[in-house]
């Protein structure tokens, strides 16, 4: 049950890069992210309203991990990402979310003292070469607009690594669900001064009937039904384990790649796969 929750999780985030690309170029982040967070936020209340005992009383001291969730999940994750995807492409993207497990493992084996087993390190850094050799076939263009979206992209990656490592104790005393609903409602409230400060339009005009409907996924599929299912499985296994299957979204992507554009397999896609399906099979056994 679990290894299916987490490959839809995968394959929600790796067409979430492809929706996220497209739509960007369209409209702008700060719009985007608004929206996204609303609809992400107005899903998860009304699924909790529906399970009135979902809800639970959140203790004092637990407040602050409500606001520094919000923060990394919407303001800063969020909103980086989809600046980044904006100015370099979603392959580029997937790898930097590839990363977040290098990222997960140096703040989880500081601060969360997870065993540093020669297994767990070696699938780690196996899977994340093999998430370069698969996207090394076409090479790394960095021009100045590709090198802006590639430092938002893995500063958007590391944030993700902080808040799965920040949020695992919180989910686990509070449920995904709740958990989740609080931090996109923490992360709009804080979200909305960054929205006025550099966007501030109420005109919406600019945002087509499909761009709505990529806005839709985006908050719905990928911040509602993705997250809650990345931190279901966050309650069942350690964080650097779960964060290594990112790795998995670069294939993932490739993949739909040729389903929606007819891109073919290459010798780079089959060699990288490998490298990552045996980098994970061996942090998950490490």
């Amino acid at each position: 049950m679990i290894n299916i929750a987490i490959f839809i999780q995968q394959f929600i985030a790796s067409l979430t890069h492809i929706i996220a690309k497209d739509v960007t170029n369209e409209v702008s982040a700060e719009k985007i992210l608004l929206f996204r967070a609303l609809i992400a936020t107005l899903v998860y209340f009304i699924f909790l309203g529906l399970r009135k005992s979902s809800f639970k009383k959140i203790e004092a001291k637990d407040w602050w991990f409500v606001a520094i969730l919000g923060i990394l999940n919407i303001p800063i994750n969020q909103y980086l990402f989809l600046i980044g995807i904006h100015y370099t492409s979603a392959p580029n993207v997937s790898l930097a979310y590839a990363l977040s497990p290098i990222f997960v493992f140096i703040v989880a084996a500081f601060f969360l003292k997870e065993k540093a087993s020669y297994f767990k390190i070696s699938g780690i850094i196996l899977a994340v070469l093999g998430a370069v050799v698969l996207l090394s076939e076409k090479g790394f263009k960095f021009s100045s607009d590709s090198m802006t979206g590639d430092i938002y992209a893995l500063l958007a990656s590391f944030s993700w690594g902080l808040y799965t490592i920040i949020g695992r104790n919180f989910t686990r005393k509070y449920g995904a669900i709740y958990s989740t609903a609080l931090a996109m409602l923490s992360g709009l409230i804080f979200f909305l001064p960054f929205y006025f400060i550099f966007d501030g339009s109420m005109n919406f005009s600019e945002i087509s009937i499909s761009n709505w409907f990529q806005i839709f996924y985006l908050g719905a599929i990928t911040s509602g039904l993705g997250y809650a299912l990345w931190f279901y499985a966050l309650k069942k296994i350690d964080a650097s384990k779960l964060s290594v299957f990112n790795n998995f979204q670069p294939v993932l992507t490739a993949i739909l790649s040729f389903l929606i554009f007819g891109t073919g397999v290459s010798l780079y896609f089959v060699v990288g796969g490998i490298m990552i399906i045996l980098g994970v099979f061996l942090t998950q056994n490490g």
